[in-house]
């Protein structure tokens, strides 16, 4: 395995299982110093085990990034054990599924609250620190939801639409700091929070209907995803959504 980020700090949000699990490992199994931020601390303990199992360094931290606080105190404390930030992987995101006309304020606020203002401010808690250190790399993660539209999805699909175009606005407004933004956009992967709609039959083959490639992604290939575009490979890369999904928004 190719060691491309070597000692360079990243700290991944929602790092307890699925996508964020997956790409905390992979960056760890790429050289990086991981802190995994975490609204669960007993989640973090798999991950934590495995990437010092391989002889990596990770820093299991409570942030909920909902909890401005919280967010501020996850940073501080992983630039004061790790060293400086140089790539934050903004990956915390959730859907409550339901037909546009039936949706809750109570639902409607708490995916804004996670899925955009939680990003929104961790990646302004990262930057802040980035522009001090001279530069840095932020990956949001998105969805092809983003750029498709979702029946019962409406809300979901409206959060991840706008982080596509914020990491554009970051892009611009951060390119002068050497801080580079980019947001990669999966389909239908097999993690635990997909798997209660992929277990449906008759949902898994008309999801399959739309994949030109015909299967679901895994959360290895979205986190490798992720760590090209961490990589000092990616040096000229910025403002761009990478869309993971089988080919689904070529359609």
């Amino acid at each position: 395995m190719e060691r491309d980020l070597e000692g360079v700090v990243a700290l991944v949000t929602g790092a307890g299982r699925g996508i964020g699990r997956a790409g905390a490992l992979e960056l760890a199994r790429r050289g990086a110093k991981v802190a995994l931020g975490l609204r669960d601390m007993t989640a973090g303990e798999g991950p934590t085990e495995d990437i010092r199992a391989g002889g990596g360094t990770a820093l299991p931290l409570r942030m909920d990034v909902t909890d401005l606080g919280q967010i501020e105190a996850a940073i501080e404390e992983t630039e004061a054990r790790l060293g400086p930030l140089g790539v934050l992987v903004n990956n915390v995101g959730f859907s409550r599924p339901a037909p546009a006309i039936e949706v809750t304020p109570e639902d409607f606020d708490a995916m804004i609250d996670a899925n955009l203002r939680g990003a929104f401010f961790t990646g302004q808690a990262a930057a802040r620190r980035m522009v001090r250190h001279g530069g840095g790399r932020i990956v949001n993660m998105g969805s092809q939801a983003g750029a498709v539209a979702l029946e019962t999805e409406s809300v979901y699909c409206m959060t991840k639409a706008a982080l596509a175009h914020l990491t554009k606005c970051w892009a611009v407004e951060w390119g002068r700091h050497n801080i580079s933004v980019t947001c990669v956009a999966p389909t239908f992967t097999s993690t635990e929070g997909a798997a209660v709609w992929l277990e449906d039959e008759a949902f898994r083959e008309s999801v399959l209907r739309r994949i030109p490639l015909g299967r679901i992604a895994t959360t290895e290939e979205i986190a490798a995803a992720v760590a090209i575009l961490a990589s000092p490979r990616a040096g000229m890369i910025t403002g761009t959504t990478l869309f993971v999904d089988g080919g689904w928004t070529a359609v």
